[in-house]
């Protein structure tokens, strides 16, 4: 029975609940949850002060430039 296999970290995780407690153990992973949400909340308050780059609905559409008629060159031979 390696470190890695499958069966030893399932027997772990049992004789861990069996130690803690079901609620115990509902109680620690509701307070993991909670920290993870607390962490994404944050990093989005973050973002918030940035302007948005990214705009819904269409496309603007490309600015045309318009330029004044050029005089024909002469070729010099």
């Amino acid at each position: 029975m390696g470190m890695g296999s499958i069966w030893h970290w399932l027997l772990l995780g049992l004789v861990a609940i069996l130690l803690l407690g079901g609620g115990r153990f509902s109680n620690m992973m509701g307070d993991v949850a909670k920290g993870i949400k607390q962490f994404k909340k944050g990093m989005s308050e973050d973002d918030d002060d940035k302007p948005a780059t990214r705009i819904e609905g269409k496309a603007a559409p490309e600015p045309t430039v318009q330029r004044e008629a050029e005089p024909a060159r002469e070729e010099k031979l």
